[in-house]
């Protein structure tokens, strides 16, 4: 562990003792933890910067003016089912990017199934080089390494089966109004509830590995929405009560595995009706940003049966396999 690593390990490792959002003893902490009361202040002094507020009371102590979730794997696990037995499940308190280690780890050879789910990541990734904003116990990011015997060519379409294993769980946790956007993103309200991105090792002829990574928004306090350039959506806004983390990441992957098995045996295809009837865009007018750089207009008329966007414009019905859709003005 280098020097730089340390204060952050002790700073987690206190605000486990914090998350029930009760007042705790500098004193009887650094006893706890074998360490000076000013080691514990300087390890909290900036927990604000994981999006949390810290109260510091002279002769009470601390206490997070909320409660945190922290992932917990028997929790998780009690939630699977008989995907249990298909995953090995790694939680991380701190890593730069669940995908970046994830990948490594796949290139070493690890285990088809493999789940590195992360508290809190620095430099978190999503689909154009965008990040990933979100504060601790506040969203769940986390990677899932799948191998198949395929090749990278017949890979086509899987962000959108990932998308459906996306619903499935969300309809099964009862989150209203949700929607997919071609190809990975899951949207309520017309703002990002969560996001997809997959990154792939191997040959075109196989076999192949896909590490998927997926954040989804529990909460979203207002000043980090300032931060992000689009419109943002969690859990905690909608009309329903917000469901325990560990439970949401356990149905997440349960329905994960499945679509994985079924993508894995038939492909796209049988699921691209499926994926149809979930995407808010259907047979309305968009613009698409093509990657380079020019703008196409035209009707969404669905996918194809590798995943392609399948567009009506006034050329005719084209295909596109990349690119950014946005809502086209009438």
């Amino acid at each position: 562990m280098s020097a730089a690593e340390a204060p952050r390990t002790l700073t987690f490792s206190l605000l486990r003792k914090l998350a029930d959002g009760e007042f705790h003893s500098g004193e009887v902490l650094a006893r706890h933890f074998g360490v000076t009361r000013a080691t514990v202040n300087n390890a909290l002094h900036d927990v604000e910067s994981f999006g949390l507020t810290l109260y510091s009371v002279r002769g009470r102590g601390y206490r997070l003016a909320r409660p945190l979730q922290w992932l917990d794997v028997d929790l998780i696990n009690a939630g699977l089912g008989s995907a249990r037995d298909e995953l090995h499940i790694e939680l991380l308190d701190h890593v730069a990017s669940s995908n970046a280690l994830l990948l490594q780890r796949a290139a070493q050879g690890a285990a088809n199934g493999t789940v590195l789910a992360v508290e809190w990541q620095t430099a978190g990734r999503g689909r154009l080089g965008r990040t990933w904003h979100s504060g601790l116990g506040d969203a769940l990011t986390f990677s899932v390494l799948w191998r198949f015997e395929s090749g990278l060519a017949a890979l086509s379409g899987l962000s959108l089966a990932v998308g459906i294993a996306m619903m499935r769980a969300l309809q099964e946790l009862g989150v209203p109004g949700v929607g997919l956007k071609w190809p990975n993103d899951v949207l309520v309200n017309e703002g990002k509830l969560a996001g997809i991105l997959l990154e792939a090792q191997g040959d075109m002829l196989g076999p192949s590995a896909v590490v998927i990574g997926i954040g989804l928004n529990l909460s979203v306090p207002d000043d980090m929405r300032g931060r992000i350039e689009q419109s943002v959506a969690d859990l905690a806004s909608l009309d329903m009560p917000l469901p325990e983390r560990n439970a949401v990441l356990a149905v997440l992957l349960k329905h994960l595995v499945a679509v994985l098995h079924e993508f894995a045996a038939h492909g796209f295809a049988p699921l691209r009706a499926e994926w149809e009837r979930h995407h808010l865009f259907q047979q309305r007018p968009v613009k698409l940003l093509l990657p380079d750089g020019s703008h196409i207009a035209g009707r969404v008329q669905g996918a194809t049966d590798d995943g392609a966007l399948r567009l009506a414009t006034a050329q005719g019905e084209q295909v596109f396999n990349a690119g950014e859709v946005s809502l086209r003005s009438a």
